[in-house]
């Protein structure tokens, strides 16, 4: 199903102004990629109107909720609960950033097991380039296979 097509708000249970992702560019079964823009005036704008860099976790866990709420989507139900169980190897390359750039962040699922826990390997990327990379660990009850 073509996730850019639907609707942020019937993906994530997140709404403004904590929805921090801006919009769905894939989703398939096997990942998720989306985009959101760093706005200069939002609550969580440093001095410069950055977005500091531990952001990016929750970039990523935001667009785990997405590919979860398409997945359930795409089989006609409605999307669930899910949990942020913990993270491994956060690495951002910048201390926050910069204000009005588009950051683009894709997750892969590694592993899924039918009881609803899955592995993502998630990478944050500024006009291509990497600046932050992490694996979580998430669980989401009654998620699709």
């Amino acid at each position: 199903m073509a996730a850019d097509a639907m609707d942020l708000e019937d993906l994530v249970p997140h709404r403004a102004p904590l929805l921090l992702i801006g919009a769905v560019r894939s989703a398939d079964g096997e990942q998720c990629t989306t985009v959101t823009r760093v706005e200069p005036g939002a609550w969580y704008a440093d001095p410069d109107g950055a977005m500091p860099g531990w952001f990016g976790l929750e970039l990523m866990a935001q667009t785990i909720a997405a590919y979860s709420g398409s997945l359930h989507r795409g089989g006609g139900g409605a999307p669930g609960p899910g949990y942020l169980l913990g993270t491994r190897q956060y690495a951002c390359d910048v201390p926050a950033f910069p204000a009005g750039s588009v950051l683009e962040v894709q997750a892969r699922v590694q592993d899924a097991d039918p009881g609803g826990l899955s592995l993502f390997a998630c990478e944050l990327r500024l006009g291509g380039v990497p600046l932050a990379r992490a694996i979580l660990k998430v669980f989401a009850p009654g998620s699709p296979p």
